[in-house]
């Protein structure tokens, strides 16, 4: 059974519904602190990432620290790395620009469909994953900008409670990623690095960053080991 570009967009749907609620709280909390809405639009077109921007622009509304929400953002990324290398055989055939549009569209959530897809039908490829990906930055963009806009006129938010939206996002993340016990070693590590850094005073960029290096450090010795062990 064909998977393609309309068949992609089309199953991604219930996942992009969600996707424009989380993007329009986001827009809205992102107004807040001074983004307008256009640039809260266009940084969801070139970047794509939730999680990233989410940490930048709380980053740089504390600090104003350029460096150090490009860090933070970096850090959340790095499991786009992982991502990527799952897709080379799938986008190994399209020419470069489609392969770039490719990754560019690839989130979290359209990754994941096509590869459960894939398992199911493994003819689905690239236009599947290329299908749904369009409809989430464009669903993504479009929501975060109207928050942006909405948020630029709304009084201040924060005394709803409204702020804790992102710290409720990176919970549901969080949990939406974990897999189990063999994952604790690797998660209580990047966890006790983040808090010992940001105990010490140094920004909670830095904090996360150190957090992310110290989990995939240990989650390299661990898979090492194992290795040995075969």
């Amino acid at each position: 059974m064909k998977q393609g570009i309309k068949d992609g967009a089309i199953a991604i749907l219930p996942l992009a519904l969600g996707a424009a609620v989380y993007g329009f709280a986001f827009g809205l909390l992102a107004a807040q602190v001074g983004f307008a809405w256009w640039s809260v639009g266009l940084m969801s077109a070139l970047v794509h990432a939730g999680s990233s921007q989410i940490v930048a622009v709380e980053q740089f509304a504390s600090t104003g620290a350029v460096l150090g929400a490009v860090l933070a953002g970096a850090a959340l990324n790095l499991r786009y790395i992982g991502i990527v290398a799952s897709l080379s055989e799938m986008l190994d055939s399209l020419p470069l620009r489609l392969r770039l549009l490719a990754i560019h569209v690839t989130g979290d959530e359209n990754w994941a469909l096509t590869m459960a897809r894939r398992a199911r039908f493994p003819e689905t490829g690239a236009p599947f994953l290329v299908g749904s990906g369009l409809v989430m930055i464009s669903v993504w963009t479009v929501s975060t900008g109207l928050g942006a806009a909405m948020g630029a006129v709304l009084p201040d938010l924060e005394r709803f409670g409204l702020g804790f939206a992102f710290t409720a996002a990176f919970i549901a993340m969080a949990r939406g990623l974990w897999r189990g016990r063999a994952q604790a070693l690797p998660w209580a590590v990047a966890a006790g690095a983040t808090m010992v850094v940001v105990t010490l005073g140094a920004p909670k960029a830095y904090g996360i960053v150190a957090g992310a290096v110290c989990g995939l450090v240990v989650t390299g010795l661990i898979r090492r080991a194992q290795g040995a062990v075969r």
